[in-house]
Formats: C-alpha cells, structure tokens, sequence
C-alpha cells in the first residue's frame, strides 16, 4: 500500500512515517518546512528509515502529487489552539479549506482511504460527563471549529469508492525528533527537568484526554489497513478511557518520574476548555487496535530521553519547538508572508 502522508515532518509526522514503512507501507510525505529548524534527538530509525518527501505547501497539492497512491494520512495543518487563534482566516484557509480541498483531490483521483487527524479539543467546553462519539462539539476555537468542518464536509463525500475516517485524537505526548514544548505533557516535563519545578499559572482544574504519539501512529494504521466497511465515515476518539486527567494530576504524574521536582498551582483561569472523553469505540470498532501508552510511561520516557541528550533549558525554549514562536519568528524574519506562504 503507497500511503501519502501530509505534514510528515511535524512531530506526529516524523513518528509516522518511519512507523508505517516499518510495517510494509510505501510511503510518500509532503511537508512546507516551517519547522525544519527543530530536530531534538536522532536515533537508529529516524536515520534509517525515511519517506521521500515533497516540499510544498498543503494548498497547493496537486494531482501528480498523490498521483499512484492507495490511501492519504492527512496531517499538515495550523496545529494548536493559539496558533489557530494568531491568524483566525488562514487558520480556516488551511485547516478547513486545504483539508477538503485535498478530499476532493483523493476522491477524484481514485484514492479509496482518507484518514484525517482530527481532535477531542472538537468537545471544547464538556458538560462533566464522559463524552463519545455521538455528542455534539462545542469548538471554542478556530483551530477546533476548522477540525469539525472538516469531518462535517468530508463525512459527507463517504461512498463505495470513498472511505474517510475521522481520529479525534487525544492531547499528544512522547518523545518525537520534531520535538513540541507546546502541548501539556510534553511542557510539564520539560519544565520539570531544566528548572526541577512545574510553576503552574492556574489552578490545573480543567480535564484533558491524553494520548501516546506511537498510539496515535497505530490508531492511523489500523484506519489505513483496515476493511472500509469498518471504518466509512466512522468517528473514532484515539484514547483509552483512564488516561482522562486533570491537568494538576498531569503535573504530579510527572514530578513523580522528575525526582526532585516540586509543583505549585495558580489561580483559576478563564480558560473554557475542559472535557472527558470516552474511548471505547475505537478499541471496539478498529481491527487490532490496542492503546498502550499511559501519561506515567510518557513522562518516564521523556526523562529518560531529556537526561541521554543532555537537554539544556536553551533547547526547552528553541523557538522551533513551540509552533506559534516558529511562525511568528519566520514572519519577523520576513520568510514567509501574512498568508504564512514562503517568500
């Protein structure tokens, strides 16, 4: 199976791709590069294995690009709340439009599997219960509006010779070589190593699903390879029901795998977004898809990796593992333009 996957050297991406080729796929990437300047660590596979890729952005992918391929991991997007909240407009231009722009593309050329990288931030405000597939999102932000306009548009092209599926992942963690500082687990444990103290500015009450990235990985595997009448136009949240944690037990999780690392709490902010999520579904419904992460193994093999690399709190705050830092500096620096193209 030749599989395109768009965004392949973000930090889910860079995982991805040697992932799915170390299990028989061909894989053929596409990435604009923004973040090309961030790379934390190299090992054996990331050496070894890689996709050809194509360096373009996501809006003006063309027929010839996907041109012999069999199934799209769609990825490449503005990817975080703040980012998304930075340049609301191209946020919609590329998240929304590019994506289903890009169905389309699949669809009219024959590409029968479609599997989009969406996100339980689609839940925005929960209501306190455990929430599935079924319930309604409440998006609080462009970048979560954008996700659940896409499995909207996109939902509605599933047909026999068309099978999208739709990974509301959790909030991702783990080691990648695209390394992000910018998503909770990640941050905390980065904090907990250079400063030995997680300094939090709220209360930490807020819920958040979180999700292995090598889980996420096999989540878009199993959706790939699996028969289309499992999965056609199916919702999937990529999680397991006991990794819902507040954000305050996110940081002792990680202390605790941090030794000497205390954790302070703030006042409560004025952030909206808190939710559970229920995650039976996919172990149900997705052939052979087990999760086998939790946020304690995550933080462990953070600090394993943190202390082998030698990470110094310089390389915490490289702008290049932060995507609104990334972007705003390649503004500043004039190289790319309002619309976030290259110059």
């Amino acid at each position: 199976m030749k599989v395109f996957v768009t965004g392949v050297n973000g930090y889910i991406g860079a995982v991805l791709g040697p992932y799915l080729m170390e299990r028989g796929l061909t894989v053929r990437g596409l990435d604009t590069g923004y973040y090309r300047d961030g790379w934390l660590f190299s090992d054996n596979t990331h050496m070894r294995v890689q996709p050809f890729t194509i360096n373009k952005d996501l809006r003006d992918i063309s027929a010839e690009d996907i041109e012999g391929c069999e199934g799209i991991a769609h990825l490449a997007e503005l990817s975080n709340d703040p980012l998304g909240q930075n340049n609301p407009q191209v946020t919609h231009q590329i998240n929304h439009q590019g994506s289903v722009a890009l169905a389309e593309a699949a669809r009219r050329a024959g590409i029968p599997r479609f599997v989009y990288t969406s996100s339980c931030s689609v839940y925005g405000a929960g209501t306190g219960d455990f929430l599935d597939e079924t319930a309604a999102p409440n998006p609080q932000t462009a970048y979560a509006e954008c996700k659940a306009l896409v499995e909207r548009d996109v939902g509605k092209m599933a047909g026999r010779d068309f099978c999208p599926v739709f990974l509301r992942n959790a909030t991702a963690y783990g080691p990648s070589p695209r390394m992000r500082f910018d998503i909770v687990l990640n941050d905390l444990s980065a904090m907990a190593h250079t400063t030995k103290r997680i300094a939090m500015v709220s209360d930490g009450s807020p819920w958040r699903p979180v999700v292995h990235i090598e889980d996420i990985c096999e989540a878009i595997y199993r959706s790939l390879i699996a028969p289309a009448d499992a999965v056609r136009g199916k919702i999937f949240n990529v999680g397991a029901n006991s990794e819902n944690y507040r954000v305050r037990e996110l940081a002792e999780i990680v202390a605790s795998e941090f030794p000497g690392c205390e954790v302070s709490v703030g006042a409560k902010s004025g952030d909206t977004r808190s939710y559970r999520v229920n995650f039976d579904r996919i172990h149900r419904e997705l052939p052979g898809f087990q999760c086998r992460n939790t946020a304690r193994d995550g933080a462990r093999q953070l600090h394993e990796l943190f202390e082998r690399i030698q990470m110094s709190p310089e390389t915490y705050a490289f702008r290049a593992f932060t995507r609104l830092k990334q972007l705003k500096y390649l503004q500043a620096t004039q190289q790319i333009d309002a619309d976030f193209r290259w110059r």
